[in-house]
Formats: structure tokens, sequence, C-alpha cells
């Protein structure tokens, strides 16, 4: 029989809660635990609990009800009736990277001087918060909050509110929204027979791109299965008295700004994610804009692409 050695967390940074999963403290070797404990759903889109910077986590996940490519099954022995053809759940576009940087300092959580760590898993609301204090080598302290939600009114559609204050000093504040595909998965043992069957190449091809103002749109496609997938996302970036500039290019967001003493800056994104059938996307100026079946996927009276107002 196989035998495991029992993980065992600190309770004082795992304590126990009526509504939430609460984490106090960041440990590397938790993070496919806490992956899969603080994932976010709602039947249709699924999103692992990975940091919103892109990283560090064990397998970063954002997955789609029905979006699978199929694979030859290889048998050891052939015999009539067997299986052809496997199917495989494969992640699509991730669209909830948000990468922040203070006078040029990357946040990367390994990496960082952390006074404090607060991330919870709110199963009332049905949100994954987030609060940290972060130090920079200068000495400079930055509050950094985030609220990511899978809505349930829409199925499509996920938000997260990313806010940044600056305590103690002014500082440069870069915040960047990106959208990125085909991302490195986990190591899969290939003799294991209960892990899925990993893809040796790229899985989405992309098919069409869109971007204009703050909204980029990626259109991607599986080989085999034929299924095509479109991902948008929609930034706003909030700040008072003192006026930035956004700029979007065709997979990322990027807001460079100088921050005061005490003042916060809030970057929030919807991503709106839907496979559809090709002969519904419509071309223009040789770029295919998923304005059909984007608008038709929304109930009716809902606002376009809107995000939630965060509580922080």
């Amino acid at each position: 029989m196989l035998h495991h050695e029992r993980l065992r967390p600190p309770s004082r940074d795992y304590p126990a809660d009526e509504w939430n999963v609460i984490e106090k403290g960041f440990h590397p070797e938790f993070l496919a635990q806490l992956e899969t404990m603080l994932a976010l759903g709602n039947g249709y889109l699924g999103m692992r609990g990975c940091p919103e910077e892109g990283g560090p986590n064990a397998e970063n996940g954002t997955l789609i009800n029905g979006f699978y490519e199929t694979r030859p099954i290889v048998y050891g022995e052939e015999a009539y009736g067997f299986a052809r053809t496997g199917q495989t759940i494969c992640n699509v576009t991730d669209s909830k990277i948000i990468k922040l940087f203070v006078d040029d300092e990357p946040f990367w959580l390994p990496d960082a001087n952390l006074l404090s760590y607060h991330r919870r898993l709110n199963m009332k609301s049905g949100t994954l918060d987030r609060e940290i204090l972060w130090e920079i080598p200068a000495g400079k302290q930055v509050l950094i909050t985030s609220r990511r939600l899978v809505s349930f009114a829409n199925r499509h559609v996920a938000s997260i509110s990313y806010r940044v204050t600056l305590l103690n000093a002014e500082a440069f504040v870069v915040i960047s929204s990106e959208m990125a595909a085909n991302g490195p998965s986990a190591h899969i043992d290939a003799a294991d027979p209960r892990q899925t069957r990993a893809f040796s190449g790229r899985v989405l091809h992309q098919r069409s791109s869109y971007s204009k103002g703050r909204r980029v749109v990626l259109c991607h496609a599986t080989e085999k299965s034929r299924l095509m997938l479109t991902c948008a996302t929609e930034t706003a970036l909030e700040r008072a008295r003192i006026p930035t500039r956004l700029s979007a290019p065709r997979t990322s967001a990027k807001s460079p700004s100088k921050s005061t003493r005490g003042q916060a800056v809030r970057l929030s994104s919807a991503n709106i994610s839907s496979i559809i059938p090709p002969r519904q996307l419509q071309l223009k100026n040789s770029v295919a804009a998923p304005s059909g079946p984007w608008i038709a996927s929304r109930p009716k009276g809902s606002r376009n692409c809107s995000t939630p107002k965060s509580s922080t």
C-alpha cells in the first residue's frame, strides 16, 4: 500500500472558521493544496486559486466546462470495442494576470518582504479576497488588496479588483493586466494511469485578436476537437484627483503613474470567456470582433462587461 506523509500546515496560519477558508501566511510548500481549496467556479467557468501576479503556482488553471481537446487512446493490446479517442479538458486563455511594479521593483511573492499576508475564500459572498503589506528594498510600504469573483448571474463573466496604496512615501506605480495562452503545465507522470493526459505541443491556436480602448479580445481554437474560444478583458482604472493614462496593447493593459502617499490606485478587470461556433465571428478590418455571441450571452438588462464594486 502506498503511504504518503500527512501534510500538517501550521494552525496559526490556517485557523478554523465557519464561513471562510483563511490563510495568514505565505507557504510555498502548500501551493498545490491552496490552489485547489481556494478555487472559484460557477459550473461553467472555473479558476484555480493562483496569485494574481501569475505565479508562483503548482498548476495555473482557468477551465471551461465542455472545452476539450481529443487524443488517441493507446492500449498495450488491441481488442474489438475499445475506445479509440479520449477527451481532455484543457486550460483556456488565462486572463487573471495582474502584475505590479513599484519604482521598477516587481512584486513577486517568493522574493517579497511581506510585513503581513492575509487571504480568505469567503463562502458567503463567493469571493477570494487578499490583503498584503509589502515593503520594497527602499523602505516604501505598499498595501495590496484584491478581490476575485466568478459570476453566478452570468456564467461567462469573472471579475478582479486590484487596489494598490502607498503608505509612507511617493513612488512610481505600474499595473499591468495581461492575457496569456498555452502556459506551462504541471509535470505529469505518463506511467500513472490516474493522471490526465498531457499534450506535448501547443493546444490553443490563435485565430484572431481585437483591441480597442481598454478592451482586449483573443480568439483561439483547438486543432482536433475544432472548438473555438473567445476571451475578452475590460479594464477600468480609478484614482482620485491625479489624471492617469491607460494604454491597451493586444494582450495587456498597462498603467504607469506616480502615486502619492496614502492615495489608492485600483484596477478593475472584467473577464468574459465563451465557447462560440466559428460562423458567429464577425470580421471587421481583417480582425474578428466577437460582438455577436459576446452580447448574446448576456442576460437581458445586464450591462456590458460590468464590474462589481469592491469593498476594499
